[in-house]
């Protein structure tokens, strides 16, 4: 369990990478610009990717490398915690992707995608340590 959640941040952290990346593009179109709904360029230079001045993908940079550490360290009941905070805000940006640009970025639905199986994988890990101490 242990080394998928790590294989599970480290894709957050390269996936994170690609849409900062994207955010500081000056020229050029973006490589996952697909058609006009889905377009990372507008969603990471859009006045909601960043976050008190501090772009959302570097927050997720370091997100998931905190999720790396605490899965090293088997702390499980952190890691949950942490997971569910990242999944919540990942929630929150796709629904303003739906809603509020109805553009979509392929990064960020991969990062959903991926906070979404951290959190189950860290619930079972957390579950499965409790099930352990009884």
């Amino acid at each position: 369990m242990k080394y998928a959640l790590i294989l599970l941040a480290a894709l957050g952290i390269v996936v994170s990478a690609l849409a900062l990346r994207e955010h500081y593009r000056t020229e050029g179109d973006s490589p996952c610009s697909i058609n006009e709904r889905w377009d990372c360029g507008i969603v990471n230079h859009s006045p909601y990717a960043m976050l008190a001045g501090i772009p959302v993908a570097v927050l997720g940079i370091a997100g998931y490398l905190l999720m790396a550490v605490l899965a090293s360290r088997r702390a499980w009941r952190m890691l949950l915690a942490a997971a569910l905070v990242g999944l919540a805000f990942s929630l929150y940006l796709a629904r303003i992707e739906a809603h509020v640009l109805g553009v979509w970025c392929i990064y960020c639905v991969i990062s959903l995608g991926d906070i979404s199986l951290i959190t189950l994988l860290s619930l079972g890990a957390t579950a499965a340590s409790f099930s352990r101490k009884s």
